[in-house]
């Protein structure tokens, strides 16, 4: 493992430089955003290999083979990258640029907080299409306190999988383990849908997606229940939330950040759901909450949020100095 102190501060630096820049749309206008060229090798692999006339046999087989591709090319570039580190005297500088570019702190709080903005000024109609850029369900289908809902419950389940679990596998393997996980989690998000296209290829990157954010979810459900307070929410109601409804959400995962979110907020998450072709009907999660979410809702969500990635970093340096 790479647990080690030397590590840790760097880490602590990526999400230092995280929070204060974020992805800086002057720069990713100018050039492909990393996760761009992740998912365009995916895109690849699902136009040459996804052939819809093979058996879901043949097709199931594939997707494992584009799994292990994905796994083996995130690690061998990122040693690559340490090995270059290594030879300059500004390599930490690049190693903590590499990884602040992969962690979302501040482009999920932008987003999610993009929406409260859009229901604020446009009122529904800003609502639905500022939310549109950040979950999967057809947004023409919600009211406003669905679109709150759906924007609290993004912020929740990403601040999971787009802040917790890279900073979980950079320090436990470094650009290695960091990269690896974001080819995953990337192949996940486009393939791993459980529709008659991706339900056999998109198998492998889906479970696997699901095993290696077991650990950062556990994690980020205690890191927004210790956050509640700075919302006026209540620490104790959200890890009851945790332990009564997190095993009821239909993802092994998303149920653990979701729930202590909902009893964060005291207000019901998740429940019946539209998405596109299809209906999901979920329990809710803290169901004696409030079920009329509002834009100030949103707002409390991303100050839990912004204080569960303070409470991160805090644990990560005081880690670091134990171990010094």
């Amino acid at each position: 493992m790479l647990i080690y102190e030397h590590a840790l501060w760097l880490l602590l630096a990526a999400l230092l430089l995280d929070a204060i820049l974020g992805d800086p749309d002057w720069l990713w206008r100018r050039l492909p955003h990393p996760v761009v060229w992740i998912g365009k090798t995916i895109s690849q692999f699902d136009k040459h290999m996804n052939q819809t006339t093979a058996t879901g046999s043949l097709r199931k087989q594939a997707g494992i083979v584009v799994l292990l591709v994905l796994v083996s090319g995130g690690l061998l570039v990122g040693v690559g990258l340490q090995a270059i580190s290594a030879r300059f005297s500004f390599g930490d500088i690049l190693v903590v640029v590499i990884a602040a570019v992969f962690i979302a702190q501040n482009s999920l709080y932008r987003h999610v907080a993009a929406v409260r903005d859009g229901l604020e000024t446009d009122g529904l109609k800003g609502g639905r299409k500022a939310v549109a850029m950040i979950v999967g369900r057809d947004p023409d289908q919600l009211d406003t306190p669905g679109v709150s809902r759906a924007a609290i419950e993004s912020c929740a389940e990403n601040f999971s999988d787009g802040v917790v679990a890279p900073v979980f596998w950079f320090a436990v393997l470094g650009l290695p383990g960091l990269l690896a996980y974001k080819a995953v989690n990337t192949a996940d998000s486009m393939i791993g849908h459980k529709n008659d296209k991706y339900r056999d290829f998109g198998w492998a990157s889906a479970r696997f997606d699901d095993l290696i954010n077991l650990p950062a979810s556990r994690l980020s459900g205690l890191l927004i229940a210790l956050a509640a307070p700075l919302a006026h929410g209540s620490i104790r109601r959200s890890f009851a939330s945790i332990i009564k409804d997190a095993g009821k959400h239909r993802s092994p995962n998303a149920g653990w950040p979701e729930a202590a979110m909902a009893g964060a907020l005291d207000i019901a998450l998740a429940g019946p759901r539209t998405y596109p072709g299809y209906i999901v009907d979920d329990p809710y999660l803290n169901a004696a909450g409030r079920k009329e979410a509002t834009a100030n809702d949103i707002d409390r969500a991303g100050i839990v949020m912004i204080g569960a990635c303070a409470i991160q970093a805090l644990m990560i340096g005081a880690f670091a100095i134990a171990i010094s």
